[in-house]
């Protein structure tokens, strides 16, 4: 017989935060993504040139992953059962047996395996996040947040995607949650999250996080000039890459802590933090326009931007950043 476990679907921003969330209000704790986003401290950016993905250096525009799932969990004293594996099969077998236990399960996982995405969005990122909450025979009923409806995965495809070897690697990581707080009052939770937010990304002393680390980034981008053409195409496309495909991106980030910031302005009847919202949707504007830039560059679109004028854009956008962290720091 089929297991399927109760599960109310719902698209998210972001996969590890829309994971979050869902599993959170299948348990009784309703809370929005962007309110989940925002708690758990996970907005940043971070340019490290010594940290390689195929080749290029890592450029991130949120915490590293877990860090939704380990930062929501200790603000609001919230336990996750989670377990790895070593051996694959056994990771089957223990899945299996929460769903026939009735839960619904989150799993890192890898996009290449899973058969649902289509061609042109499938490819080696191996943190992504999704749900599990049946079985129909050969195939897991999977609530992935990127996309608007539940889908299928054969057990052989989920197993691939469960434990691909690599930068990080999986290993068949899966969480659910384990105990929730009796009480939570969030208008005490959001000033402390905020200040938190505001000094990484306003203060840090290292010239690679924060608006630091976008200058940084935006003063790379000029001296491309100096470079082969075709290697300064691939840098400024693995940008493209991890700002747009790889979990949401950075003006996708941007959107969501502004609907955070907005939420919050509502919860704790704060006008400061409304126009906050509004500034940071603005950021998240520049962000796009910035993407569009490089978009057009690497096509050699007859509309073209120049290597000075990305960079210039991107100095602008930290410039925004700092003001805006710097306001909120100083507020909270």
């Amino acid at each position: 017989m089929p297991v399927i476990n109760p599960y109310v679907h719902r698209q998210a921003a972001h996969c590890e935060s829309g994971v979050v969330r869902a599993l959170l209000a299948q348990n009784g704790l309703p809370l929005s993504e962007p309110m989940v986003f925002g708690l758990s401290r996970s907005l940043t950016f971070v340019h490290l040139p010594l940290v390689k993905i195929g080749g290029l250096p890592l450029t991130s525009y949120r915490m590293p992953p877990k860090s939704v799932i380990n930062g929501i969990a200790k603000v609001l004293s919230i336990r996750f059962a989670t377990k790895k594996f070593r051996d694959p099969q056994q990771g089957m077998e223990y899945l299996d047996a929460l769903l026939a236990a009735g839960k619904i399960v989150g799993l890192q996982t890898s996009v290449f395996w899973l058969p649902y995405f289509p061609d042109e969005m499938r490819f080696h990122f191996n943190a992504h996040n999704l749900i599990v909450y049946g079985r129909d025979g050969n195939d897991y009923l999977i609530g992935d947040p990127v996309f608007d409806t539940p889908n299928r995965c054969d057990a052989l495809s989920l197993k691939k995607a469960r434990f691909i070897k690599g930068m990080l690697a999986p290993k068949g990581f899966l969480y659910f949650p384990d105990q929730l707080p009796v009480e939570r009052d969030l208008t005490k939770l959001i000033w402390p999250a905020l200040k938190a937010t505001a000094r990484m990304m306003a203060k840090n002393p290292l010239p690679f996080i924060g608006y630091k680390g976008i200058g940084f980034l935006a003063r790379r981008i000029e001296k491309l000039a100096r470079q082969d053409a075709k290697y300064a195409r691939l840098f400024l496309g693995n940008i493209i890459r991890m700002q747009e495909e790889i979990g949401t991106g950075g003006a996708g980030f941007r959107f969501l802590y502004a609907s955070f910031l907005q939420e919050s302005a509502t919860l704790l009847n704060e006008p400061f933090l409304r126009e906050a919202s509004a500034r940071m949707t603005d950021i998240g504007d520049e962000w796009r326009e910035f993407a569009l830039l490089i978009a057009r560059f690497i096509r050699n679109h007859r509309a073209a931007a120049s290597l000075e004028e990305i960079a210039a854009k991107l100095t602008l956008i930290a410039q925004m950043e700092r003001t805006l962290f710097a306001d909120i720091g100083s507020f909270a």
